[in-house]
């Protein structure tokens, strides 16, 4: 009778430790699965289609748009202060409602010091800007997985800098696309939304000959795209009124060119839309995420959401958003 529960002992504790065993391989197994993208939810070539610029989707595809991201300065510190998910916390779950988003970068991503952090409103140090590498994780992990780097402050580092930038973006598996002066890289780039070709054309006003080269990328992607998107930098910084006659001719021209949507950025204000030949024309998003807080307008932001149906008809979902004075970028 001992030897018989002895024996049952022996075999209870083979069994345990056998299924702990089970459980470990299963729970390997499913951390692999993940990270491969395999688990129910995900397609098993997401990663790599991510990789060739192809986001997965459902039956509508949904592209949000965002305006000016800064991540120094008082940013900056806030994120140092209080982590890196701080800033963009309260609205991660509704950028992660999109197949992707788009925004401007407005700076470098670099490994210099900060010249911008703690330095006084108006001295030149001010406008300097440089974010810290960590940034282009914070973007990827909040779906900005695409940014147009055409601005007036892409080469606040320098040649170096913007180098810097487009490695650590890569690195992290955000896409860039813009003009700069001595850029290298694509002024366009082709967005895959799950077979659906978005081409995003970058217009930098801070960029010599700008204007051309922007019509001849609509030309280019007329070629290679479903649908042709303008993310412009220009326009006239705090102008909240009416639009420059030279701004409204030169989106019109875009427009007649083949551009089926116009973003714009660099006003750090929403500025008015227009509908041009059934085409919309945002002139400005206003900041997204930036430390002005001198004026309600420069708090006060625009996401815009491109939903392409499966006949790729295109409608449009505004949302409002607010920059708290904590740092924080809120939905309204």
């Amino acid at each position: 009778m001992k030897i018989n529960k002895r024996k049952k002992r022996i075999l209870f504790t083979i069994a345990c430790l056998f299924l702990a065993g089970f459980f470990l391989l299963a729970l390997v197994n499913l951390e692999k699965q993940d990270k491969r993208g395999l688990l129910p939810g995900k397609k098993g070539n997401d990663i790599e289609k991510e990789k060739k610029g192809i986001i997965a989707s459902g039956d509508e595809v949904k592209i949000l748009f965002g305006g000016d991201v800064m991540f120094d300065r008082y940013i900056r510190q806030i994120m140092q202060k209080r982590g890196d998910d701080f800033v963009l916390s309260d609205i991660k779950k509704f950028l992660f409602e999109n197949d992707v988003v788009i925004a401007n970068l407005e700076g470098p991503i670099t490994g210099n010091e900060s010249l911008s952090a703690g330095s006084i409103i108006g001295e030149r140090n001010n406008y300097v800007f440089t974010f810290d590498p960590e940034v282009a994780d914070v973007l990827a992990d909040n779906n900005i997985k695409v940014v147009n780097i055409g601005n007036n402050h892409i080469l606040n580092f320098g040649a170096d800098g913007a180098k810097e930038t487009k490695k650590y973006l890569t690195d992290s598996g955000v896409k860039f696309f813009g003009n700069f002066n001595g850029n290298d890289s694509p002024s366009e780039y082709v967005l895959d939304v799950q077979g659906v070709k978005v081409g995003l054309v970058n217009c930098n006003q801070f960029s010599v000959d700008f204007k051309n080269e922007t019509l001849e990328g609509i030309k280019k992607m007329k070629f290679e795209a479903d649908k042709i998107v303008v993310y412009a930098h220009w326009g006239k910084e705090y102008e909240t009124g009416d639009i420059e006659e030279w701004e409204k001719n030169l989106a019109h021209e875009f427009i007649d060119e083949g551009a089926d949507l116009i973003i714009g950025s660099h006003p750090h204000v929403v500025q008015k839309k227009e509908s041009y030949k059934g085409k919309m024309i945002y002139y400005s998003l206003g900041n997204f995420v930036f430390d002005q807080y001198f004026d309600v307008n420069t708090q006060k932001g625009l996401l815009v959401q491109l939903i392409i149906d499966e006949q790729k008809n295109i409608k449009f979902q505004e949302h409002e958003i607010s920059l708290q004075k904590n740092g924080k970028t809120i939905l309204k």
